[in-house]
């Protein structure tokens, strides 16, 4: 599937300033800060959209934590793999093309062309792999049959479920109880309370043939994946075993991330899947989580229609730590407006190259708020941090405007 065109990205060692520290960023399953890669070279995969409705800035504020991690990797010196999905067939789909009165095929063309155009203009860095799951039934079924001569699947009225029971160290990556597990469950796409089951935690691998619904043929049957399988056939078959971090909103921890790290564990007889995970918070409107169940979403493509400059959309979304659960409103976009225009007046200053020296090396103007967006960032992508650095540097009245302009690229995204 073809991903979006990544924008240039700066190198500021190109400009004398070297290169910046590897980052130190929260792992949910230790609780721990974990500085990665360890090996020299980073993997990452990150979970991506079901394209039934437009991208909101919940999922903006993600895939925007994950630009960050990238970019803080690529200023360290080091290579990055990164891998994202698109789950391109799944029952939020069918149900939306089907109340809309459209073919799920087209359907999910077009908010996937939505999607890239949306990751364009915020300039996010794009994957190297973006993957549908239409494209990827053989490595699915692939897990699913590894995990069949594991013993870990049985079937029920048809449909083929893992035993998570059958990975030891199931619910390592977000220590839930039981209770909260089942609750979980329920409330995003499980069937804790499904007849048959073994455990009321154990999930569909494989969904056989529906009534007018699309299938595959397969060695159990016709029918279409479950949605956590997918993840860990992509991921693995792209990135390899243990690569760096998976990661994905807060809401994806359970039962998305786990139910993915067990069968990929179980599958391949190796642990970890990931040595990191890595989860932005929620981002909310009026007092709720944003999301499409809820209807209540702002969208990017919405913004943007209505002329909002999407570099102020990036800088009112980086206002946020990304792991903090946070409510929209009108006034964030008004703030970063503000900032977005102060930042631009100090580059543009006239003045700015005498008294910062552009050729001063790391004694220059661009030295100490370069050092100070690397730190903060380094902190586990302190994006608030990193703003405040050059917010104070254009309160001292600015200077080496052209480093700091290509810092605030290469780093945050942010074309000044």
């Amino acid at each position: 599937m073809r991903a979006w065109a990544s924008p240039p990205v700066p190198s500021l060692a190109s400009h004398g300033l070297a290169h910046g520290p590897l980052p130190r960023v929260h792992d949910t399953a230790s609780g721990q800060q974990v500085t990665l890669p360890t090996d020299g070279s980073a993997r990452l995969y990150v979970c991506g959209i079901t394209p039934y409705d437009a991208t909101h800035l919940g999922h903006a504020a993600t895939y925007l934590a994950f630009d960050l991690l990238q970019r803080v990797w690529r200023d360290a010196g080091v290579p990055v793999s990164y891998t994202q999905n698109v789950t391109d067939i799944d029952d939020p789909l069918l149900e939306r093309a089907s109340r809309d009165g459209l073919d799920w095929r087209d359907l999910a063309t077009r908010e996937i062309e939505r999607f890239r155009s949306d990751m364009t203009a915020l300039r996010v860095l794009a994957p190297d792999d973006l993957v549908g799951v239409t494209e990827s039934m053989e490595l699915v079924i692939d897990v699913v049959q590894r995990l069949s001569a594991a013993g870990a699947t049985y079937a029920v009225e048809g449909d083929l479920y893992f035993d998570v029971h059958a990975d030891p160290t199931f619910g390592g990556v977000g220590h839930l109880d039981d209770a909260t597990m089942r609750a979980l469950s329920a409330e995003r796409g499980g069937d804790p309370d499904r007849a048959g089951k073994r455990d009321p935690l154990d999930c569909l691998l494989w969904t056989a043939e529906r009534p007018g619904e699309p299938s595959w043929q397969s060695p159990f049957g016709r029918g279409r994946p479950g949605w956590h399988t997918e993840c860990a056939a992509i991921a693995v078959d792209r990135l390899g075993r243990s690569f760096d971090v998976q990661g994905g909103g807060s809401d994806l921890v359970f039962p998305h991330h786990e139910m993915s790290a067990s069968q990929a564990q179980v599958a391949f007889a190796e642990r970890p899947f990931a040595r990191a995970y890595l989860h932005a918070g929620m981002v909310g409107l009026d007092g709720e989580k944003m999301s499409k169940s809820q209807g209540n979403l702002v969208l990017v493509s919405t913004l943007r229609d209505g002329g909002c400059d999407p570099m102020v959309l990036r800088m009112a979304l980086l206002a946020h730590h990304y792991r903090g659960d946070w409510s929209w409103t009108d006034d964030d976009l008004a703030a970063a407006e503000k900032r977005l225009s102060r930042w631009r007046e100090a580059v543009g200053r006239p003045d700015g190259a005498d008294r910062g020296g552009e050729g001063g090396g790391e004694g220059g103007a661009a030295g100490p708020v370069v050092t100070g967006m690397r730190s903060a960032l380094a902190d586990d992508l302190d994006a608030p941090g990193a703003l405040a650095a050059v917010d104070a540097w254009a309160s001292a009245g600015g200077g080496d405007g052209t480093r700091v302009a290509a810092a605030c690229d290469a780093l945050l995204g942010i074309a000044v």
